[in-house]
């Protein structure tokens, strides 16, 4: 079994890792009717609209 011969520093984790920050999806766009950011295919939680219609009730 692999074992690590020395123990890996801050720097080097750090450096590592910086590839795993949330980014911003492009499945997300803004809502044609309110602006607010939305997930493709999804009601809109602010305006309760989808494909320009009313959905839900807010």
């Amino acid at each position: 079994m692999a074992v690590p011969k020395k123990r890996t520093s801050r720097r080097r984790r750090n450096m590592r890792r910086a590839h795993d920050a949330l980014k911003v999806s492009p499945a997300v766009e803004s809502c044609p009717d309110c602006g607010e950011p939305k997930l493709r295919h999804k009601i809109c939680e602010a305006c309760g609209t989808y494909r320009g219609r009313q959905v839900l009730d807010v």
